[in-house]
């Protein structure tokens, strides 16, 4: 194996293993910004050592041992004198006289406990949204700093500072490394699964820069909630929000031209959509309601997605199902987005006039005040109406609006196609 080829497989490793590597030390030593700091040595010895010896047989128990051994080197050379850190130090020296030639199979009973500690731990509330996005790709989707940066177009510098304050933040805060449990774990499990369909969405349809979509960021998500479900398989909510992003998922190839161009739902051509995806989403779907969880946020915009998935050409599109699904979710889950969409629903359902009166009343409020979606919408209702000269003008407002730059270009291509009507 050639080094290049050595150095492909310990980037494939790190993917896989990281999360649990930094779960298993996190429960160890109690700090998820020093366990990280463990497995980040381990990944520098094994980037050191494996292009010399190759690639262990069991390469995620190697960067443990060597993770263990750093710690216990650690204790050793730094006068501990709190309490916290001489039980650190008790318990990393009962792990080296056990003697336990693999460490991870010592771990193996609870590593599924420690994976759902860490996403608690890396989405806790007293994080802002952007630290918990970071922290999550770095901590569970094994993502560098320079990747996390790349994938949403801010300097690495920025997310570097986002991923060391939200590290010390837990650290100050005194999060304690645990699964919360009875009406906490409920609220925070919400903000796990916001964490996910944030960076899902991020990938889906990009909200800056020059690309429409960016698959690696759908892929992580949809990984992290793939892995969220085995871990916590009684929760509705969970199983919905993974039927959501398999289906959406399933729409990828079929939203871009070959130069990249953005393709609308409508428009797409239905036989490049992932069927193995679907029938995913679609499992996914009917297991959140057994569960009881058919009117979750989730389950519901997944339902939603559904509808699309089963109709083999846009005109069978069941539009009346989705207006009434979309009025649902405005109940459990109120916000102008989704009035948004539900008037979209509802002029495809019931023609442009009724979806306009909806939008309308959305001029006003403040949150969608430089929402680009809101003008773009309007404009197409009121090129369906005829009204030609107020649609242009609403295209081009929301092409001003939007960052990405695929998007700005369909938006002006749509404005001068109504001029010329």
């Amino acid at each position: 194996m050639t080094a290049t080829d050595t150095h492909r497989a310990i980037d494939a490793v790190w993917r896989i293993e990281s999360a649990k590597l930094i779960a298993g030390l996190a429960r160890i030593v109690r700090d998820v910004g020093l366990a990280e700091d463990l497995a980040q040595d381990a990944l520098v010895a094994a980037l050191e050592k494996w292009p010399e010896t190759g690639v262990p047989d069991n390469p995620g128990a190697w960067l443990m041992a060597t993770a263990k051994h750093r710690a216990i080197d650690m204790h050793r050379r730094t006068a501990l004198l709190e309490r916290k850190h001489e039980q650190l130090g008790h318990e990393l020296e009962a792990l080296q006289e056990r003697a336990v030639p693999d460490l991870v199979e010592a771990l193996d009973d609870e590593i599924g406990d420690d994976l759902l500690r860490l996403v608690f731990t890396a989405c806790h509330p007293v994080l802002s949204t952007e630290a918990r996005v970071a922290l999550t790709l770095r901590l569970l989707g094994g993502l560098t700093t320079d990747e996390i940066a790349r994938a949403f177009l801010v300097p690495e510098s920025t997310i570097a500072q986002r991923i060391v304050r939200a590290k010390r933040t837990l650290a100050d805060a005194g999060v304690p490394f645990e699964v919360p449990r009875g009406a906490e774990f409920t609220s925070r499990l919400s903000s796990v699964l916001q964490v996910i369909y944030l960076v899902f969405n991020e990938g889906y349809s990009a909200t800056a820069g020059d690309d429409w979509l960016r698959p690696a960021l759908c892929e992580d998500a949809l990984r992290l909630g793939r892995i969220l479900v085995g871990l916590v398989p009684s929760e509705s909510e969970v199983h919905g929000l993974v039927a959501l992003m398999e289906v959406q998922a399933s729409r990828a190839s079929a939203r871009v031209d070959p130069t990249g161009r953005p393709i609308l739902l409508l428009e797409q051509d239905r036989t490049r959509w992932d069927r193995l995806l679907i029938r995913r989403g679609l499992a996914a779907l009917k297991r959140a309601e057994e569960l009881g969880g058919a009117r979750g946020p989730y389950a519901l915009q997944a339902a939603i997605a559904a509808c699309h998935a089963r109709a083999a050409a846009a005109p069978d599109t069941d539009w009346e199902r989705i207006a009434s699904l979309y009025a649902a979710l405005s109940q459990v889950a109120p916000s102008p987005i989704v009035e948004l969409n539900r008037g979209v629903a509802v002029a495809m359902a019931s023609g442009p006039e009724h979806g306009l009166a909806i939008v309308d009343a959305l001029r006003s409020e403040p949150t969608l005040k430089n929402y680009h979606l809101l003008p773009g919408v309007r404009g197409d209702l009121l090129a369906k109406l005829g009204r030609h000269d107020e649609a242009r003008a609403e295209f081009e407002r929301a092409a001003s609006l939007t960052r990405n730059t695929r998007e700005r270009d369909l938006l002006l291509e749509r404005a001068r196609a109504v001029q010329r009507t």
